[in-house]
């Protein structure tokens, strides 16, 4: 029986719960949060640097956050406040779930999933994501004033940007050089001296490496091979996970994804409702992962949109209760699947970050 391994910012809610904790509670949080994931994405994407993995924005934001007042209940009511489900997640998940072993594995922080479950019904011991108690640590006065200057500092230096094949810092220009060294000193050499720099070591995203790591341990759970894994995710942090799937002849489904996830997927869906992975999970239950290479007709190319691919759903035998939500949208004519092939990349990138700006908002689809 395959297994289903899914993101939950992106293919189950629109919200970028860490982004929006930032802009609730530091002035011009959501500024903050994106210079310091566009510095994430260098790290993570470009410079590869060892240690570091793709999502641990989640970790270098918390200074900030503690400094600024937030506190484990705050947390805990913003995300039960703010949470937002994508048009039909939870009549997919309820289905999914009945279908084949299911886990969520996700970047964001304990509280939001704590939310989700608590709204959906999602058992919270089926959940991977990022561990944090910010009551544990302390922070002083000249501590928060400075975390505060560092605010104002890092808003006004220029967004760090590179050249589309850029390596490493070589490839940058002068100015960008200088706000990634002033960055480096942040965040690795003036916070970690701070009390409240132990937050940096101690709190470890489940991005990147470590949710490749957390689909391998619910393979322990479930007795499935990698082979078995149906994996849906959206961005940089999944592309490792894509990646691994992919390679073992699993199912990787990008959904909505931007050009990190899309180009370490093997498919990719866009859709401005959810019931497609429910349909999609029904028609792995019938007939394995090769069942969709089985789905594009001899013919038709690497890709069915709208009406042919509903049709195609049903040929399958995929039951009704997880079709009937696709027949119900009224942007059935966006929906797509493709086979992700080097030659289309571009203008299949180009159609799924436009339905992730549709979907998500357009600060939040720019967020790697």
């Amino acid at each position: 029986m395959p297994q289903l391994n899914i993101d939950c910012e992106g293919p189950i809610t629109q919200n970028d719960n860490a982004f929006e904790l930032c802009e609730a509670f530091i002035p011009r949080g959501g500024d903050l949060f994106a210079r310091v994931s566009r510095y994430d994405d260098y790290l993570a994407d470009v410079e590869q640097r060892a240690g570091y993995k793709a999502g641990d924005t989640l970790r270098l934001v918390l200074p900030f956050l503690k400094a600024f007042g937030v506190t484990n209940a705050k947390m805990e009511e913003f995300s039960r406040r703010t949470l937002v489900l994508l048009p039909d997640a939870q009549l997919m998940l309820a289905t999914v779930t009945g279908l084949m072993p299911t886990y969520i594995i996700s970047t964001s922080y304990r509280p939001y999933l704590d939310a989700l479950c608590g709204l959906t019904g999602f058992p919270p011991d089926q959940v991977y994501c990022t561990g944090v108690d910010l009551n544990r640590y302390e922070i002083n006065d000249r501590e928060s004033r400075r975390l505060a200057v560092l605010v104002e500092e890092l808003l006004a230096a220029p967004v760090l940007s590179w050249p589309e094949r850029a390596s490493g810092r070589g490839d940058l220009a002068d100015r960008d050089l200088r706000t990634l060294e002033r960055l480096d000193a942040v965040f690795w050499e003036e916070i970690p001296e701070m009390g409240i720099g132990r937050v940096l070591e101690e709190v470890d995203p489940v991005g990147g490496s470590e949710k490749a790591k957390a689909v391998l341990d619910s393979l322990t759970r479930t007795g499935n091979a990698l082979a078995d894994v149906f994996y849906v995710g959206d961005s940089i942090t999944d592309a490792q996970a894509l990646d691994l799937v992919g390679q073992a002849g699993g199912v990787a489904l990008s959904f909505n994804g931007n050009r990190y996830a899309v180009r370490k997927a093997g498919w990719a869906c866009v859709s401005g409702s959810t019931a497609i992975i429910g349909a999609l999970a029904g028609l792995l239950c019938l007939a394995g992962a090769s069942a969709l290479e089985g789905l594009l007709p001899p013919g038709t190319g690497a890709s069915l949109r709208g009406q042919a691919l509903l049709e195609r759903l049903e040929t399958f035998g995929v039951r009704e209760t997880l079709l009937a939500p696709l027949r119900r949208l009224d942007g059935l004519d966006a929906l797509e699947i493709d086979r992700v092939e080097p030659s289309r990349a571009d203008g299949l990138i180009g159609r799924s970050e436009s339905m992730r700006r549709s979907v998500r908002g357009t600060r939040v689809a720019m967020l790697g």
